[in-house]
């Protein structure tokens, strides 16, 4: 495989989206190969094709497969693993949100949560702000629970609604749409 021009830049943008969004640049990187390779690749190739250390890309692929995006396989005559991404962009999508809920959105919620327990039990929090966290707390549960419920839906159902965009509001009383 080789690397053309349009190829360097979607992994490099890649990188630094990944970057932005607290993954690290190399494993980005390397996910962005895999994305976009149409064959597994073994560790060797990817440290050649990204100019990766070993040490950097197997770290990169074990943080990959703990997140549930890349996997390993075999091929015959081949002793090395190589590995591949997920291929349907929905569910890789679906994944990313879903990590990025449980470890992030989820635990907020806890400590938003937790605040406001304590700000019940203490006499130096005041009122209004308290009612401030309070409404914190309640959207950000409508959010979570409408993402959960969504989750739960047939794929097919999910990418008709997406298609809808804008236009489901014209399916909901009193709304103009």
């Amino acid at each position: 495989m080789t690397l053309t021009p349009a190829m360097k830049d979607f992994i490099l943008h890649w990188g630094e989206m990944g970057n932005r969004w607290g993954v690290n640049r190399s494993v980005s990187q390397v996910h962005a190969l895999l994305h976009l390779s149409p064959d597994p690749l073994p560790a060797d190739a990817i440290c050649e094709l990204l100019g990766m250390a070993r040490s950097n890309v197997s770290t990169a692929i074990k943080e990959l497969q703990s997140w549930g995006i890349v996997r390993v396989s075999r091929q015959l005559g081949d002793r090395r693993d190589h590995f591949t991404s997920e291929r349907d962009l929905f569910e890789l999508v679906r994944i990313l949100v879903e990590a990025r809920r449980d470890r992030e959105f989820a635990p907020t919620m806890n400590a938003v949560s937790d605040a406001i327990e304590c700000a019940k039990h203490d006499n130096e929090t005041p009122r209004d702000v308290r009612a401030r966290m309070e409404e914190t707390l309640e959207v950000m549960s409508m959010f979570d629970t409408w993402y959960q419920q969504m989750a739960r839906l047939p794929h097919g159902t999910q990418v008709k609604m997406l298609k809808l965009g804008a236009r489901i509001a014209k399916y909901l009383p009193g709304s103009s749409g």
